[in-house]
């Protein structure tokens, strides 16, 4: 046996993952996920369609509040459908914001192939599992459009995903977009705490939405994103903080009772004492 022969079975010997075929999940593992553009912007003119066969532009649903992206396709047999059920569910449990007042849905296909009839069907079965459908087709309108549309849509927002035979692997998140179209945060998983949904939404339009300026403002004070664990936390130094200031309020205002119930009423001292 040759020198050249030897090495060769002892790398083989000693690194033998090296030696096998690569794993075809493994390479479609690594192409699909998400890249984090905190603060990018989405491409306002790109054109789709809407599930009514009219053409559309992302602008049409800028401008009146933030805006809940969604990426996933109509004839997904798994992932999408729990999404949009989970979704459908959460949004229910979110008290002092309203979709049909306050913020948006818009979901894009990322199949280029869609047909309106499909997309038609998913919109319908979708906005039948929200509490109040009335309005639902401007509230949260169901899209496809071009490949080039879909792409550049995706790269905005850094989205990777990839066809595989007749489906598509892609991830689970939800894009929050500010009013005009800026990418505000993004929430992970198949089904997303209210809470977490609720103060993406009012972090993303700078505390101008819902029932209350006030409450909002004291939940982005007590509450922060977490970046590790990818969800929003109580926030210790605040609270902290807040108790504190309660805390001398109260003392003041019982200084205040105690003086106003004995101090006038004590005098000086006698003379003789």
């Amino acid at each position: 046996m040759s020198l050249r022969h030897a090495l060769i079975c002892v790398l083989v010997t000693l690194f033998p993952a090296t030696a096998l075929a690569a794993d075809p999940q493994d390479a479609i593992l690594q192409e699909v996920g998400v890249e984090e553009k905190l603060g990018a912007a989405i491409p306002r003119d790109l054109p789709f369609t809407d599930a009514s066969g009219k053409p559309v532009r992302l602008a049409d649903y800028l401008g009146d509040g933030p805006v809940l992206l969604t990426l996933n396709y109509y004839t997904c047999p798994m992932l999408c459908p729990l999404t949009f059920r989970s979704l459908t569910a959460t949004m229910a449990q979110v008290k002092g914001i309203s979709l049909a007042r306050d913020y948006r849905v818009v979901t894009v296909s990322i199949d280029p192939d869609e047909i309106p009839e499909i997309a038609r069907a998913k919109a319908n079965e979708t906005h039948a599992m929200l509490p109040d459908p009335v309005g639902a087709d401007a509230r949260w309108p169901f899209l496809y459009g071009s490949a080039g549309s879909v792409r550049r849509l995706a790269e905005s927002v850094g989205y990777r995903y990839r066809k595989v035979g007749a489906e598509f692997a892609h991830p689970a998140v939800m894009i929050v977009l500010s009013p005009g179209g800026t990418v505000s945060r993004y929430l992970y998983g198949i089904e997303i705490d209210p809470r977490d949904l609720k103060l993406a939404l009012i972090e993303a339009a700078d505390g101008k939405i819902g029932e209350s300026s006030a409450g909002n403002t004291l939940l982005m004070y007590c509450f922060q994103y977490d970046p590790v664990g990818k969800k929003y936390m109580l926030y210790a130094r605040n609270i902290m903080k807040a108790a504190g200031a309660v805390t001398l309020v109260l003392l003041a205002g019982l200084l205040f009772v105690l003086y106003r119930r004995y101090g006038r009423t004590a005098g000086p001292p006698g003379k003789g004492e």
